[in-house]
């Protein structure tokens, strides 16, 4: 009965940690603001197409997919698309998984007029 305990204990809490590594996590984007059309940078990891197959600005009630340029493991590009009207902004992730999701990263930027 102990080594059973013992290996449900391991598989709890080895499994997550490995689940949470493996999931796409922006930290940052520079620069913080700008206009229709000008590019920022995002930068975190596991964001390489393998990870993140789309990136979209969202206020909560709008979803609006940007055009991706440039993508690394560490750092993906885009452009603010033309139908982003000025505000602030989170970004958004949607998954390469066999079963794709929607995740809402930590990252913020402003569009500007």
């Amino acid at each position: 009965m102990r080594n059973w305990l013992r290996l449900t204990l391991l598989v709890v809490t080895v499994i997550p940690a490995a689940l949470a590594q493996e999931s796409p996590r922006m930290k940052s984007v520079e620069p913080g603001n700008g206009k229709v059309g000008d590019e920022l940078t995002v930068s975190g990891e596991n964001l390489d197409s393998k990870f993140v197959k789309e990136v979209y600005l969202t206020d909560g009630k709008n979803d609006i997919k940007v055009e991706v340029t440039q993508q690394t493991a560490e750092a993906i590009k885009l452009k603010i698309p033309a139908k982003a009207k000025p505000g602030r902004y989170s970004l958004m992730v949607l998954t390469a998984e066999k079963v794709p999701k929607y995740i809402e990263q930590p990252v913020k930027c402003t569009v500007e007029q």
